[in-house]
């Protein structure tokens, strides 16, 4: 049986809590890599992931903000986060599992949004995203990331021109700036290389999203969606990769969804 692995910015997991559970009965992925889980570590519904068949968690959570989280039908083992910027948020954990080809690190990412203003002089928030991502460009460079790594998450970027709506449109806008851009496939493209595991599936030539704003009136039918979340790994792992999809249905989930829904890598099984 194909393995799959999902990464969802779920925008409160407690508050939507029953749409993740819905997408487990239908979809069975074997890890989920969870973002803005906005909780604690104690408030995380353990629980209910565990009756699910989920019972290996890595959580990193954080009081009503931000907050990562990975569960896993395989064991995990080395968890660990990182601070970046020496600010104290709960962006990142670390886990290694093995779900048969051998060990692999999984990470999970909440880059951080950047605010509206694409300024690192006037906009904070937008000086925290530059520094968030020239850090994981060094970091990236270390020998360990030659094999055996995942990573996932929402980067808050989308690359490529045909990862938004209107690419000349979104040139100034936070998130499809050409500073963000240029340092996401840096990272892409840079160190030991990494390949977008969604785009290996979908050419560039097609149009791709994962999130939609909570602002458009009716989100289907303007369309105006951008490919924020991302999945990509090392080489090795990169070629028991068969497939990927972004489940585009659950932005319309009841009346409460997330802005932003699952994207999937399946890979071979053993």
């Amino acid at each position: 049986m194909p393995v799959s692995i999902v990464t969802w910015n779920i925008n409160s997991i407690r508050l939507r809590l029953p749409m993740v559970l819905d997408f487990i009965a239908r979809h069975a992925p074997d890890v989920i890599m969870l973002q803005e889980i906005k909780c604690t570590d104690d408030q995380f519904p353990r629980k209910a992931f565990i009756e699910a068949g989920y019972p290996h968690m890595a959580v990193h959570g954080q009081k009503g903000y931000h907050g990562v989280a990975i569960v896993s039908k395989f064991p995990l083992t080395d968890v660990s986060s990182r601070v970046f910027c020496e600010i104290p948020e709960s962006r990142h954990i670390s886990a290694l599992t093995d779900f048969g080809h051998g060990p692999v690190t999984l990470h999970d990412f909440y880059i951080p949004a950047g605010g509206d203003e694409p300024d690192p002089e006037i906009n904070p928030k937008f000086k925290h995203k530059l520094g968030f991502l020239s850090e994981l460009t060094s970091w990236f460079t270390d020998p360990i990331f030659q094999r055996g790594h995942l990573i996932a998450g929402d980067f808050n970027i989308a690359p490529h021109e045909n990862d938004v709506w209107s690419h000349k449109q979104l040139l100034k806008i936070v998130s499809h700036t050409p500073v963000e851009t240029e340092a996401l496939n840096a990272i892409l493209n840079g160190g030991h290389g990494w390949t977008d595991l969604v785009r290996k599936h979908v050419p560039y030539d097609q149009k791709l999203y994962s999130w939609w704003s909570y602002r458009s009136a009716n989100w289907e039918l303007a369309n105006k969606g951008r490919r924020l979340d991302h999945i990509w790994s090392t080489a090795d792992v990169a070629e028991h990769c068969i497939g990927a999809e972004i489940i585009k249905p659950y932005r319309g989930y009841a009346t409460q969804p997330s802005d932003h829904v699952p994207v999937i890598a399946r890979f071979a099984g053993v």
